[in-house]
């Protein structure tokens, strides 16, 4: 079907708004990171009309923040490079990986129409992607794992393509963005981390970041959007472009139901309750529970009060969208393997006594760092996953202690790589050894010290470590061991991307705690995303996705993507239930 462009609202609809005169659409969408928006955008295309509330100020939710990537096996950007797969091996490994949580149905549609999503954003939209062909899946020991062609980001994005819209987008995470500006994975990274050491990178960063002040200059931020801002970016000019109305500092507040079926929901517009009715149903896509309390305290076992654990989504995922589905009829999921993706997470202080959370995802995988609790040892390969380094770290954590490490390198690593939030030449380092973030001793002894490590197992841990690390080898732990370890590695790096000695005074540490990327608990749904009643009927006009839908991964976590590559798919697939329209059955989509 055609997309059928739609105008913004009148004036007359401004002003019912603001009154709280009731609003009319076909598909109400509650959440604007990507699988909110890609519902939109895939229902505004099919013709409904759509309404989109945020209750932040700003749009783009946890995926602004991200990375951008989305996993899809079987991708039409892999197979124009020549990737081949044969159907049945993804669901090999997610047979595998999944165990007792595998979920047939669910699955298979996954499987099936995200091929078919991306087809139809890239043929309808503004949204477009680069491959991720050379990243492999997290598992390489496992049945069906992928050495690559399953990953794809979003393309740059021009930021003046928006316009005054712009201003309405969540900026990159300032943890992870230096002066605002959005850093790709691949050789766009590499080139920055070797800017002191390579005349073609330093040119290569120099012209990034001048090109990026110039458009501070002239337009207030970078213009040059990159990972999940570029996504968010995208989407929400296509949104634009097809009519979406979206509403942004407009809290959803409690779901209409009539006669079984939910029919819209109430909103605060300007702090007026407003009702919204939705003619062909209501979505969830509220990004789950990170910062929810009392249900971290029930779902996480590492945070009893649910104040020890420490998030690095946004501040305003607290769980309303799950909840909304629960005062329904929906019922939250909770036989997950992991009932959040998680990942380690040191705390920034701010000037303004505030407190960052800084998640570790890059520099774990370089040659020059080990990751020990206090009592001096390593538990874990730390090039593993951030979910797997921090399943490692509860599992060595006694009961009743809090699930904490150090990263530990030397100062040659730290002025190469960075260190979390300390990042590398030409950096400056003392700022965050005046704050604590930072220690550093002149002796791995006096280390120990200022971290309150045992000192004499750290120094024998050292010692094991760099005897092997010299030769490339990890007997401990087998680091570098598999293709996703190499490839977070330096590949520069012979004989193991992942492996050096730690010698060079003096020596540096971060303090870990237990944090997250997100959640992956949240309301049972069927394989079209409606959400499911405690007899496991569907509810109807009710869907949810993204991390208010349970993962279809079951609490495990295969590859880098598998939240917005599901996130995504099940966006085009809700909106094309909700909208009575069948999905694609046109295999060569696919």
């Amino acid at each position: 079907m055609p997309a059928r462009r739609r105008k913004q609202p009148s004036e007359k609809q401004e002003n019912n708004m603001t009154h709280g005169v009731a609003l009319v659409c076909d598909l109400l969408v509650i959440g604007s990171g990507a699988a909110g928006l890609s519902t939109a955008v895939t229902a505004a295309s099919l013709g409904l009309d759509v309404i989109v509330v945020e209750k932040e100020r700003q749009l783009g939710g946890t995926t602004a923040w991200s990375g951008g990537w989305l996993w899809i096996p079987r991708n039409p950007l892999a197979k124009a490079a020549g990737i081949e797969e044969d159907p049945e091996t993804p669901r090999t490994c997610l047979r595998h990986e999944l165990g007792e949580g595998y979920d047939e149905a669910r699955v298979a549609i996954f499987l099936e129409q995200g091929p078919r999503m991306m087809t139809f954003f890239e043929r309808e939209t503004k949204l477009a992607f680069i491959d991720g062909n050379a990243m492999p899946d997290f598992h390489g020991h496992s049945p069906g794992a992928g050495t690559g062609g399953r990953s794809v980001c979003a393309a740059p994005f021009d930021g003046r393509e928006l316009g005054e819209r712009l201003k309405d987008m969540k900026p990159p995470l300032d943890e992870i963005s230096p002066f605002g500006m959005g850093i790709a994975a691949g050789s766009d990274i590499n080139h920055f981390l070797n800017a002191t050491f390579s005349w073609a990178s330093f040119r290569h960063a120099t012209k990034r970041v001048v090109r990026h002040w110039l458009d501070r200059l002239r337009h207030g931020q970078g213009m040059r959007l990159l990972n999940g801002n570029a996504l968010v970016a995208r989407l929400l000019k296509s949104a634009d472009e097809l009519g979406v109305r979206i509403l942004t500092a407009t809290p959803a507040q409690e779901l209409l139901v009539d006669s079984g079926r939910v029919v819209g929901a109430t909103v605060l517009v300007r702090e007026k309750p407003t009702e919204i009715r939705a003619r062909r149903g209501v979505i969830l896509a509220a990004g789950g529970f990170p910062h929810d309390v009392a249900r971290k305290a029930a779902m996480f076992p590492h945070a009893p009060t649910g104040n020890e654990h420490w998030s690095a989504a946004p501040q305003s995922n607290t769980g309303d969208g799950i909840r909304l589905g629960e005062r329904a009829g929906g019922q939250m999921r909770q036989d997950l393997s992991d009932a959040g993706a998680w990942a380690p997470v040191s705390l920034v202080p701010h000037r303004d006594g505030t407190v960052g959370r800084f998640p570790h995802l890059v520099e774990r995988a370089k040659p020059g760092l080990i990751m020990i609790r206090s009592n001096g040892r390593r538990f874990t390969n730390e090039a593993d996953s951030y979910h797997d380094v921090m399943k490692a770290l509860f599992a060595a954590t006694p009961a009743g202690t809090a699930a904490e490490a150090w990263a530990i390198c030397d100062h040659a690593f730290l002025r190469h790589y960075g260190l979390g939030r300390v990042r590398p030449r030409p950096f400056p380092v003392q700022p965050w050894l005046r704050n604590g973030y930072l220690k550093r001793g002149d002796t791995i002894e006096a280390l120990a010290a200022q971290c309150g490590i045992d000192r004499e197992a750290l120094t024998a841990t050292l010692r094991d470590y760099n005897r092997f690390a010299v030769d490339g080898k990890d007997p401990a732990f087998d680091r570098g061991g598999t293709p996703y370890n190499r490839i977070q590695g330096d590949m520069g790096h012979k004989p193991n991307p992942c492996l050096a000695p730690i010698v060079a005074r003096p020596f540096y540490a971060v303090k870990i705690v237990a944090g997250s990327l997100g959640t992956f608990a949240g309301l049972r749904t069927d394989e079209y995303a409606r959400v499911l009643d405690s007899n496991a009927q569907a509810i109807a006009g009710l869907y949810a996705v993204g991390n208010d839908m349970a993962s279809i991964m079951a609490g495990r976590y295969p590859a880098g993507g598998i939240t917005l590559g599901p996130a995504m798919t099940f966006g085009y697939v809700a909106a094309h239930h909700a909208g009575g329209i069948p999905l694609d059955n046109n295999r060569s989509a696919a």
